[in-house]
């Protein structure tokens, strides 16, 4: 079983993405933690391990994206670019063709409680037209 999440460079990249698109949302850039790296690489091996597409049962915010046979399947825009969300922790788990990247998040976002969403408004709007299909507007 590879472990890429111990990669610094990975990590640098990831944290450097989410970043990125944070920026275009107004949202302020996060750090990595340590602690969040740590469980999210442990909880990548059990995915791994099991073979299943689950989250955690963490109370900080999680994204899990995984490559099974040809299907890509992935998690919550939202938590990404959640402005009160400041630390991040990434793991890599990979055995052939089969990976998983676990992204967890502090704290938590992509919350339903009243206030949540409107506290956490972006400058650019998604227009869902499909499954895979998206337009984007400014906002």
């Amino acid at each position: 079983m590879a472990r890429l999440g111990k990669n610094v460079s990975f990590k640098r990249e990831f944290l450097e993405a989410h970043n990125s698109y944070r920026k275009l949302h107004g949202a302020p850039p996060l750090a990595l933690s340590s602690e969040l790296n740590a469980t999210a690489q442990k909880w990548a091996d059990r995915l791994l391990a099991l073979g299943l597409m689950n989250h955690s049962d963490t109370k900080d915010g999680e994204n899990i994206y995984t490559v099974l046979k040809s299907e890509q399947l992935t998690g919550h825009f939202t938590q990404v670019v959640w402005k009160e969300t400041t630390q991040l922790g990434v793991g890599v788990a990979t055995v052939g063709t089969r990976s998983y990247v676990v992204a967890q998040y502090r704290p938590a976002g992509n919350m339903t409680m009243p206030g949540k969403f409107e506290s956490n408004k972006y400058p650019i709007e998604f227009v869902f037209l499909s499954y895979n299909q998206f337009s984007i507007k400014s906002v």
